[in-house]
């Protein structure tokens, strides 16, 4: 008899492959589940082979709207960054995935899920935790952190050998000697031969952006308009090409930024889970955003407002890393930095060249930039008699610190 359903987050790769008929071997009905967030796959080709291997049913399911409109504009609006340098490309992923998965669950009156995270990564907790949220009473079942199954699969080899034995096609050339996680927003690499963090990435890693040294001799020039901190229309200012679906525009900006490669990084992070990892990811479309986005909002927000949400905005970016996506909390600073963006509006020009993004101008109806107040050459309404007695106000306390500490008199 059957244990009960269970619904496969699947890639169609060897490890998911793997696990499809490994949990029918363990006595379960499984269901394949394939979210397309803009990955380069043959869907078809791996539904095909889902049926071939004995899914009971196999969903293949377009996910890119919402993932850009739903995950990726609040995080632009968050400008939200983990550890100073990583725009949350996978992280933000997981929970637009793993609530397709759920739903899908419910759905088809499956008592269980599964995944091919592994028992180190970050990516077992998002999943995980979105799971628990969104359908509480789900049994999941984490192949990686059963000891039947990684004491009986060390390693590749194994996973290859069980593969050929079970009819399994396997790929043809051989695999990268890196893990490679792939979306609509970044592609990310790590393991292999990058985990010693002494190892240069090789020059044929990147597969979003191009080498900044081989990209063109001439910048393109874009014109980027924000409502509410979020993208409207995305205009090419030589060739006059305008995009305005959210889709289309950030697909359009992946591809201005990977023709010039922008957005690549090399780090060391810090995982939920307590160890650290040597990470490589290219963003191209997420870097010229997140520039532009910041362009505009110092310059439409309050200064002190803006100081509010940027803490907002490292919160909002643990919350996201960690897999708390459905939490409270997490609900509560998304509504909160959505408010702080009600007057982010306007329009940033800006240059996208050799690696970097360049910001050339920019313009609001809604400008806390005074520029008659702030003019060199015109006083406006503005006595600087009275900065006088706001440096004297403001030298008080400096005045006591040191007056305590002794040194009020000049050292020689």
């Amino acid at each position: 008899m059957s244990k009960g359903t269970v619904v496969l987050a699947y890639s169609g790769g060897l490890d998911t492959s793997c696990i499809l008929v490994w949990l029918q071997e363990q006595g379960y009905d499984v269901i394949a589940y394939l979210a397309n967030i803009g990955q380069d796959e043959d869907f078809e080709a791996a539904r095909k082979k889902a049926e071939s291997l004995g899914a009971k049913k196999v969903f293949i399911e377009d996910l890119r709207a919402e993932f850009v409109e739903e995950f990726i504009w609040p995080a632009v609006q968050a400008s939200a960054i983990y550890e100073d340098r990583y725009l949350l490309g996978t992280s933000i992923a997981r929970p637009c995935i793993a609530r397709r998965q759920v739903t899908i669950a419910r759905q088809e009156g499956a008592q269980f899920v599964s995944h091919g995270a592994t028992g180190k990564g970050n990516d077992q907790i998002r999943f995980e935790l979105t799971c628990y949220a969104l359908y509480p009473a789900v049994q999941i079942i984490a192949p990686w952190r059963i000891p039947e199954f990684y004491n009986r699969f060390k390693g590749r080899k194994d996973l290859m050998e069980f593969a050929q034995k079970n009819g399994i096609p396997v790929p043809v050339t051989p695999k990268a000697p890196w893990s490679m996680d792939a979306n609509l927003m970044h592609i990310s690499y790590e393991s292999g031969i990058l985990e010693n963090p002494k190892t240069h990435a090789p020059s044929d890693l990147y597969l979003m952006t191009k080498n900044p040294e081989d990209s063109p001799s001439v910048p393109d020039l874009l014109e980027i308009q924000f409502s509410k901190g979020v993208p409207v229309k995305v205009t090419h200012l030589k060739e006059g090409r305008s995009l305005d679906t959210p889709l289309e525009m950030f697909s359009y900006l992946n591809e201005i930024g990977g023709k010039h490669g922008v957005g690549r990084i090399d780090i060391v992070e810090n995982r939920y889970i307590g160890m650290k990892s040597r990470g490589i990811y290219e963003t191209p479309g997420g870097t010229v955003l997140y520039h532009a986005h910041l362009d505009i909002e110092t310059f439409t927000m309050d200064r002190e407002v803006r100081r509010i949400k940027q803490g907002l905005g490292l919160k909002f970016s643990e919350l996201i890393y960690n897999g708390f996506w459905y939490s409270p909390e997490c609900e509560f600073v998304r509504h909160c930095i959505a408010t702080s963006q009600e007057s982010v509006e306007g329009k940033v020009q800006l240059s996208v060249f050799k690696g970097q993004v360049y910001i050339l101008g920019r313009e609001s109806p809604r400008s806390l930039y005074n520029e008659e107040l702030v003019s060199m050459d015109v006083q406006g309404d503005y006595n600087p008699g009275d900065a006088s007695g706001f440096i004297r106000i403001n030298a008080v306390m400096l005045k006591e610190y040191h007056r305590l500490q002794g040194d009020g008199q000049l050292k020689p």
